[in-house]
């Protein structure tokens, strides 16, 4: 049975980092490399009236295809997500229950 599954208590963020820290030059301590391989092009549908309005707005923005306009969207959409997630988990961290 694994350390993990033994172990069910929940570390703190900074055990965690203190753990991986002692444990970085260590290359027993770690599992092996996981190998990912990309599985070709992404494929979206899109229905033809959203479709028309993004190849409006892929030249509005002098985009070269819908293809990088959505790519540009979607990369700023992650980032305000990711920015409005961290932000509601320091929130809610600095709150006492």
């Amino acid at each position: 049975m694994s350390s993990r599954a033994k172990n069910k208590t929940k570390l703190s963020d900074e055990e965690i980092d203190r753990i991986v820290t002692a444990q970085v030059n260590d290359d027993s301590a770690w599992e092996k490399p996981v190998r990912v391989r990309r599985r070709g092009r992404a494929v979206l549908f899109l229905p033809g009236d959203l479709a028309t309005r993004a190849s409006f707005l892929t030249r509005l923005h002098r985009k070269a295809s819908v293809k990088q306009w959505l790519t540009h969207i979607i990369q700023e959409r992650i980032v305000l997500e990711e920015t409005s997630c961290a932000a509601a988990k320091d929130d809610l961290a600095g709150k006492p229950e």
